[in-house]
């Protein structure tokens, strides 16, 4: 129950973060996509949506279906971070911990899925 509650919030915050620091977010996107500064800002709402939604009982179930989808649609970012380690000196452990940034992917959408429930 408290991790379903904690969802919320979390995702809040990581939405409001993509307003506060775009530019970090920025830089984690491959290059391949476009608009960067437009998608970084698409993806905070929609991480604020997301989370406001898995507070609110009667939005919780469509509110993890947008979850879902957010993370599926920022996973090219963690493994674009992953490929490109010499990108990334700065994230704490390296090479290693840009890989193991991968599977926590999984982990986030199986707590979606809970605080969706």
């Amino acid at each position: 129950m408290t991790a379903r509650r904690a969802f919320g919030p979390m995702f809040v915050f990581t939405g409001v973060m993509h307003f506060v620091i775009p530019d970090t977010y920025e830089s984690i996107m491959p290059d391949y996509v476009p608009a960067h500064r437009a998608l970084v800002y698409a993806s905070g709402v929609a991480e604020i949506a997301g989370g406001v939604g898995a507070m609110i009982p009667r939005t919780r179930r469509r509110a993890r279906q947008l979850n879902i989808a957010t993370l599926i649609a920022v996973f090219p970012a963690n493994l674009n971070m992953a490929l490109n380690p010499e990108r990334y000196k700065h994230v704490p452990g390296g090479k290693p911990a840009l890989y193991g940034r991968l599977p926590l992917q999984a982990m986030f959408i199986a707590w979606a899925i809970a605080a969706g429930n």
